[in-house]
């Protein structure tokens, strides 16, 4: 896109996402910091102040947030509400990692699908000057989730597979990767954006009160493995994944998931200082969209961290 073309975007972020937000902006001169002051009452209610409001009429304006806890979600949601509300061109909400994702059905009578919850909640973000508002979110667990928004927002599918790819051509074994899947969800999800690696499908079968990880189509033998997921929570699907993979001979195992969850510190499973998993997984892959998980595993082998900045950046063009 031509400069004279580029729209000058004023991005806004959460207290937690500051990191990422100062990489979004290094990305492109016509994305400008903004900040928020952050505050409390007594009460433990939020006291939120949005600076140089008034300068935002007639602006695009974007909100980079992280749903990280129940307790950040609040005071986030009352930006989010008011932003559009301050006569902008436009408003977009960059939200990485949509938390909510993997509780999208009911499987029987009584359960809530707090996916569509959420996707309700985001779909109330009132109208802004320019029309209805962008959300932007990165490898939502299910693609069906797209039709829980309503008609006031346009929600933006974005995914971090090319960041993975970039990264597989930069291993000195670039030309002996095979991806596997760990079960035919994530192949359905992944396997075209991945279709020029050999490919291996794993499942999960049960026996008695057990779930076996096996291997259902494919062959890991004398190859780089990388498992690709959406998400990981505790990590055991990837660690059985894991173990099934070496067992057929595959001379390396990596893992890529685009958000790194890992729920009361589940990450801790996969160092190298885990004597149970001593260098199971050659990498780990993750992107920022979790930045709590960030901070944690920073410079912790087999994590690196691929981040989403350049691919945010140009999602704010759109």
């Amino acid at each position: 896109m031509e400069n004279s073309q580029k729209k000058q975007v004023f991005l806004f972020y959460c207290a937690e996402c500051e990191d990422l937000a100062r990489q979004v902006a290094s990305q492109s001169d016509h994305i400008t910091l903004q900040t928020i002051k952050w505050r409390t009452f007594d009460d433990g209610f939020p006291n939120i102040f949005i600076n140089n409001a008034q300068d935002l009429r007639g602006k695009h304006v974007a909100f980079l947030a992280s749903f990280s806890s129940q307790g950040v979600i609040f005071e986030q949601l009352s930006v989010i509400y008011a932003l559009p509300r301050l006569f902008v061109a436009s408003f977009t909400l960059v939200l990485p990692f949509f938390p909510t994702g993997s509780f999208e059905r009911m499987e029987e009578e009584g359960d809530v699908a707090t996916a569509f919850t959420m996707a309700r909640m985001l779909s109330n973000i009132p109208i802004s000057k320019g029309g209805p508002n962008s959300v932007l979110i990165y490898d939502i667990h299910a693609l069906q989730e797209r039709f829980y928004f309503g008609d006031h927002v346009l929600p933006l599918f974005e995914t971090g597979i090319p960041l993975l790819k970039q990264r597989l051509h930069q291993l000195p074994d670039s030309d002996k990767i095979v991806v596997a899947f760990p079960d035919d969800g994530a192949w359905k999800r992944f396997h075209k954006q991945l279709d020029h690696f050999p490919m291996v499908v794993c499942n999960k079968v049960r026996e008695g009160d057990k779930r076996i990880v096996r291997i259902k189509e494919g062959n890991p033998a004398g190859y780089h493995v990388v498992i690709v997921d959406d998400l990981v929570q505790s990590g055991g699907t990837l660690i059985e994944c894991q173990k099934v993979l070496a067992a057929h001979g595959a001379a390396k195992v990596s893992a890529y998931v685009t958000h790194g969850v890992f729920p009361k510190r589940s990450w801790e499973r996969f160092t190298h200082k885990d004597e149970g998993l001593e260098k199971a997984f050659a990498y780990f892959w993750i992107t920022d969209s979790c930045p709590l998980t960030v901070k944690a595993v920073g410079n912790k082998a087999p994590f690196e961290v691929l981040s989403l900045a350049g691919s945010i950046a140009d999602a704010l063009q759109i």
